[in-house]
């Protein structure tokens, strides 16, 4: 795999402080992120590799390894395990507890790496790829059913199947689409979180939706028929008569589709929010006060 060089995808010095990489980070996201660049695949790829480079430098952990080992930052604790094996075979083979010398690390780094040394090369270490982290920003609508989608990480372009039901915030792997291994070693995977949006009139709690709909005054104390939206369609409900002021109802799988659960959906709860006529005419208001009189008696 190529070397990503993170500092300059940032725009920042190998001596940023946390402060500065989080700012300039702010900064790029907001300038490259796919709500103010719809269809631009530019900005879109600018946008992954932005996100990348400030997973890794914005954790102080993993910035250190970056910094020591670059492309291969991921496979830092092999490398020190395997350092510190030979300085253990070392230190037994001579009998001493002396410190690691430069000599010695040189000698490690020409057996992870290639040289002349008579110790093991990289070629006979595997070495599993990179694992990539990406986000995918969809809608509520985009996720009712499932559907194909082709996602770019790293130049490379994957088609991968939705399936309906996807959550918020919520990660999948696709296994084998991370960075090619080292040395015939396994490729990484791909973990792709997925960001969606509401921006229905209906709330999404799991599998369950919730929507408020205007109930008229004179149908709610008479009852009645009316015909509500759903997800996927419109349903006619019956109101029963001296229907009060938020009263719920429950539409048994009119909700959201269940994730990985072909044909299986959530509720629908109805909230009824009593709407009170305005303008009313006077032969209105006079029978109002008709009614309050007779309620009286």
């Amino acid at each position: 795999m190529a070397f990503i060089d993170y500092y300059k995808i940032l725009g920042i010095s190998k001596k940023a402080s946390e402060k500065d990489i989080k700012k300039a980070y702010r900064k790029l996201a907001r300038k490259y992120h796919p709500d103010l660049n719809p269809n631009d695949k530019v900005a879109e790829k600018k946008f992954k590799e932005v996100n990348e480079a400030n997973e890794v430098l914005s954790n102080s952990e993993n910035r250190k390894k970056y910094d020591q080992y670059g492309k291969d930052w991921k496979h830092a604790e092999e490398f020190e395990k395997t350092k510190q094996q030979q300085e253990y075979k070392r230190r037994s083979s001579q009998g001493a507890t002396g410190s690691f010398s430069g000599q010695d690390y040189s000698d490690f780094f020409e057996s992870m790496f290639g040289g002349t040394s008579s110790r093991p090369r990289s070629g006979d270490i595997k070495f599993r790829g990179q694992d990539y982290n990406a986000e995918l920003h969809l809608k509520l609508i985009d996720v009712y059913k499932t559907h194909k989608h082709t996602l770019t990480v790293n130049g490379k372009n994957i088609r991968l199947t939705i399936p309906a039901g996807v959550k918020n915030g919520q990660v999948i792997k696709i296994k084998g689409h991370g960075g090619t291994g080292i040395n015939g070693g396994p490729n990484g995977d791909l973990y792709i979180k997925f960001s969606i949006v509401n921006n229905s009139k209906f709330q999404r709690d799991n599998d369950d939706l919730h929507v408020t709909v205007d109930l008229e005054l004179y149908l709610a104390i008479l009852g009645g028929d009316m015909t509500i939206e759903t997800f996927d369609g419109k349903v006619k409900l019956k109101v029963k008569p001296e229907t009060q002021n938020e009263t719920k109802v429950k539409l048994k799988g009119k909700g959201f589709p269940k994730y990985k659960k072909e044909g299986q959906y959530g509720d629908l709860y109805v909230n009824y929010q009593l709407k009170v006529p305005v303008n009313l005419t006077l032969k209105e208001k006079e029978l109002f006060k008709e009614l309050d009189k007779l309620r009286e008696v």
